[in-house]
């Protein structure tokens, strides 16, 4: 699930509600995308943005729960 409506893996539906990332049994609000079935989010990587000036991403691993606020 991505946070950015230009990935294709982005669905406007979900983000009706406010979604919350808990990782690692941490509440994150920085996590762009997740993946709960493969155990991974990606966040930004401090200030660090590619050539088309999106920031650039770091894939976590570990264990990821998804709730609506």
């Amino acid at each position: 699930m991505s946070v950015d409506p230009r990935s294709p893996h982005h669905v406007a539906a979900v983000f009706d509600h406010e979604v919350g990332i808990r990782f690692n049994d941490k509440e994150r609000s920085d996590v762009q995308e997740y993946c709960i079935s493969e155990r991974w989010v990606k966040v930004p990587a401090g200030k660090a943005l590619d050539r088309k000036g999106q920031p650039l991403m770091i894939k976590l691993k570990g264990k990821v729960e998804a709730f609506y606020r």
